[in-house]
C-alpha cells in the first residue's frame, strides 16, 4: 500500500475539459448496472480487495500509534527492552500492511486484466458481424481507439478510480477516529488545514492543467506530423516532390513550441510542489504548538509528548486522501465516459445479420436474378434505380460501364455486403437474405481491384481460403495464377513474407496471389471486380487461361475494364446512371449506337487512330491489337 499520503497525489487532475463538459455522459441506472454486469463476474474477488484494503488502512494506523508509546513508554522511562519490542512491532505492522498491499494490488491487477480480456473479445466478435458499410463509414482510427485505448483505460477505472475511491475513504475514516480518539482538540486544529491545502492546489492545478492540454495538442501535432511525413508513402512524397528541408522546418517549428509548453509545465509543477511543501508542514506544525500549549498551561493533564508525535504522524496520512476524494466527480466523470464511449459502439447493431435457420441450397449452375433491386447509401442519393437482369446458372456475363455508375455495388449484394432496400437478389429462387450468410459467402468467389493481403507469409494468405489445403493444393493453384514460379524463387519460397498490405509484392504479384487464394477456394459462384487491372498484358493473358477454367461449369460475373474480356462474356450489362442502359453482346451493342458504343470510342479512339482503322471497324488484326495494349473500359 501506498505511504502516509495515500494513492494519490495533488496534481492537475480535477478538471475537465471543455470537450469532456460538453460531451457529459447521461448517468442513469441503467448505465451503472451495465458497468456492475462487467464486475459481477469477480464480484468475490472485489470483496477481498476492499477487505484487503480495509485491513491496510486500519494496519497502516499501528506505526503512528506505536511511536507514540515509544516516545511516551520507552524513551521516557528509558526502557531498551520495551523500545526494541515496540521497534519490531513498528516494522511488523509496517511489513504486514505492505504484504496486503501487494496482494492487493495482485488481485485488482487480475480483476480489471481479466475484465478488459473479456470486453476485448466481446469488441472484436461484435465488430466483426458489423456489416460492411460500418467499416466504409468509420474511421479505421476510431475503431482501433475503442478497441485498444479505451479498452485499457477500463483497468484504470477499475485498480485506479474504483479502488482509490475505496482506499482514500478507508483511510479518511481511520484516520479521523484515531485522531479524535486521542484529541478531539488537536483532531480539530489538524483538520482546520485542510481548505487551505485545498484551494491553492484547485487554483494552481487548473492553470498546469491547462498548460498540459496545450502540450498534448502539440504532442498530438508532432505524432502527426512524424506519422505523415516519415511513412512509407509519406517518405516518398516528400522525396519527390524536395520537400525535405521544409519538412524539417515544421518539424523544428513544432518541437521548439512543445518544448516551451514543456519547461512551462514543469516550472509550474515546481512552484506548485514547493507550496505544497510549505502548506503540508503548518498542519504539524500548529498541532505541535496547540498541544505544546495544552501540555505547558497543563490544560490537558492526559495529553503527552507520545500523542502529540503520534497525531503529526497521522495528520500527514490525512491531506492527499482528502484530496483525491474532492476530485472524485471529475474521475467518476471521467470513467463513465469511457464506458459509455465503449458501449456506443456496443449497441451498434448489424443490419446484416443471418436468418435463423437460414438455407444452404446447392448454388451449382444456377441463375442469379435481380428483380426490381433499388440501392443507396444515402437515402436521399440512389444509387441502384429498379435493376432488372439475370445471370443463367454456368454462364458469364461481364458489367461495364462509366467510374461511379454503380458497378461494384450491382456485386456486392450477392455475398450481402449491402443489403437491398427494395426489390430481391436470389439465387435460383432463393433471396440471398435467406441464406445461412456463411454459408452464403462460402460458395462465391470474389477477386476485387485492391487486393489485401495479411502481413504473414506467402502460404498463410493462400491458406485463409482453405486452412486445411495440402503443399499440393496450394502449388497447382499458383501455377494455375502464375504465380508459382515467382514463389519458388525467392529464399523462403511459400514461407516468404509479404509485409504490411503485400508491400514487398508488386500490384500485379498481389493480384496473382489473390487470384490463386480464389482458385484454392473453389467456389460455386464467381466475382472478379476488376481482377486483373493490375496485371500487364503478358501476365493476363498468362493467368486468362486459368480464369477461364475456374470460370467453367461456375456462375460468373465479371466487372471488365479488359476489353478481351469483355469479347468472351456471354452478355454484357452496361450500368450507367443506376439502371441497366444496355445489355447485349458486343456486336449488338455497338450497333446500338448507344452508351457501350460511346464508352467504346472512348477508350479506343487513339488506338484506332494508331492502326488506320476507321471507327467502329471489327478485323482480327484489330482486336489482337486491342487485347494487348489497352486497358478497356
Amino acid at each position: 500500500m501506498p505511504g502516509p499520503g495515500g494513492r494519490g497525489g495533488f496534481g492537475p487532475r480535477g478538471f475537465l475539459t471543455d470537450e469532456e463538459k460538453e460531451n457529459l455522459p447521461k448517468v442513469d441506472g441503467a448505465l451503472i448496472k451495465r458497468i456492475l454486469a462487467y464486475l459481477k463476474p469477480y464480484r468475490f474477488q472485489f470483496v477481498f480487495v476492499f477487505l484487503a484494503i480495509l485491513l491496510s488502512a486500519v494496519v497502516g494506523l499501528l506505526p503512528s500509534i506505536i511511536t507514540g508509546k515509544i516516545v511516551d513508554e520507552a524513551l521516557i522511562n528509558k526502557d531498551m527492552q520495551l523500545l526494541v519490542r515496540l521497534l519490531f512491532m513498528a516494522f511488523a505492522t509496517l511489513a504486514a500492511s505492505q504484504i496486503v498491499g501487494v496482494l492487493e494490488n495482485y488481485i485488482n491487477a487480475w480483476i480489471s486484466q481479466r475484465i478488459i480480456f473479456d470486453m476485448k473479445n466481446q469488441m472484436y466478435h461484435h465488430l466483426q458481424y458489423m456489416p460492411h458499410s460500418f467499416f466504409t463509414t468509420e474511421k479505421q482510427g476510431d475503431i482501433i481507439t475503442r478497441m485498444n485505448t479505451d479498452i485499457s483505460g477500463v483497468s484504470s477505472v477499475i485498480s485506479g478510480t474504483l479502488s482509490n475511491v475505496v482506499s482514500n475513504a478507508a483511510t479518511v475514516i481511520t484516520t479521523l477516529v484515531a485522531l479524535f480518539t486521542m484529541s478531539w482538540q488537536l483532531a480539530i486544529v489538524g483538520v482546520i488545514i485542510i481548505p487551505l491545502l485545498i484551494l491553492p492546489t484547485k487554483k494552481v492545478g487548473k492553470n498546469q492543467w491547462e498548460i498540459r492540454s496545450d502540450s498534448q495538442a502539440k504532442n498530438d501535432e508532432m505524432n502527426q506530423l512524424i506519422n505523415e511525413s516519415l511513412s512509407v508513402s509519406g517518405s516518398m512524397l516528400v522525396k519527390l516532390f524536395t520537400r525535405e528541408e521544409k519538412e524539417y522546418g515544421r518539424f523544428v517549428r513544432v518541437n521548439s513550441e512543445l518544448t516551451a509548453l514543456n519547461l512551462k509545465e514543469q516550472r509550474s509543477g515546481s512552484w506548485f510542489r514547493v507550496v505544497m511543501g510549505m502548506f503540508t508542514q503548518v498542519g504539524p506544525l500548529l498541532i505541535y504548538f496547540a498541544g505544546g500549549y495544552l501540555i505547558i498551561s497543563k490544560m490537558d493533564t492526559g495529553l503527552t509528548v507520545g500523542t502529540i508525535t503520534a497525531m503529526v504522524a497521522l495528520i500527514n496520512r490525512l491531506y492527499r486522501p482528502v484530496q483525491e476524494l474532492l476530485n472524485l466527480q471529475v474521475e467518476f466523470t471521467r470513467s463513465l465516459a469511457l464506458f459509455t464511449r465503449i458501449f456506443d459502439y456496443f449497441d451498434m447493431k448489424s443490419s446484416i445479420v443471418s436468418p435463423e435457420n437460414g438455407q444452404k441450397p446447392d448454388v451449382t449452375c444456377r441463375d442469379i436474378v435481380y428483380d426490381h433491386v433499388s440501392f443507396a447509401y444515402d437515402p436521399e442519393i440512389p444509387i441502384l434505380k429498379d435493376v432488372n437482369f439475370t445471370v443463367p446458372g454456368g454462364r458469364m456475363y461481364a458489367i461495364v460501364g462509366p467510374s461511379g455508375s454503380g458497378k461494384s455495388t450491382v456485386v456486392n449484394l450477392i455475398p450481402r455486403l449491402y443489403d437491398v432496400l427494395s426489390g430481391a437478389v436470389r439465387i435460383g429462387d432463393t433471396d440471398v437474405r435467406e441464406f445461412d450468410l456463411a454459408y452464403l459467402r462460402s460458395v462465391i468467389g470474389v477477386v476485387t481491384q485492391e487486393t489485401y493481403l495479411f502481413n504473414g507469409t506467402i502460404r498463410e494468405n493462400l491458406l485463409y481460403a482453405k486452412e486445411d489445403a495440402t503443399e499440393e493444393e496450394l502449388q497447382e493453384a499458383c501455377r494455375s495464377a502464375n504465380i508459382h514460379d515467382f514463389i519458388v524463387s525467392q529464399p523462403d519460397g511459400y514461407d516468404t513474407m509479404v509485409g504490411n498490405r503485400g508491400l514487398k509484392l508488386s500490384g500485379g504479384e498481389k493480384q496473382r496471389l489473390s487470384i490463386a487464394r480464389v482458385i484454392l477456394k473453389d467456389p460455386r459462384i464467381l466475382i472478379l471486380d476488376e481482377a486483373t487491372s493490375a496485371l500487364d498484358s503478358i501476365s493476363e493473358n498468362a493467368i486468362q487461361e486459368a480464369l477461364e477454367l475456374l470460370m467453367k461449369g461456375r456462375t460468373s460475373i465479371v466487372i471488365a475494364h479488359r476489353l478481351s474480356t469483355i469479347l468472351k462474356a456471354d452478355s454484357i450489362l452496361v450500368v450507367k446512371d443506376g439502371v441497366i442502359a444496355e445489355q447485349g453482346d458486343h456486336e449488338s451493342l455497338l450497333a446500338l449506337g448507344g452508351v457501350y458504343k460511346e464508352l467504346y470510342e472512348t477508350q479506343f479512339r487513339q488506338i484506332l487512330t494508331m492502326e488506320g482503322v476507321q471507327d467502329g471497324a471489327e478485323g482480327t488484326d484489330y482486336w489482337g491489337v486491342v487485347e494487348e495494349e489497352t486497358n478497356g473500359f
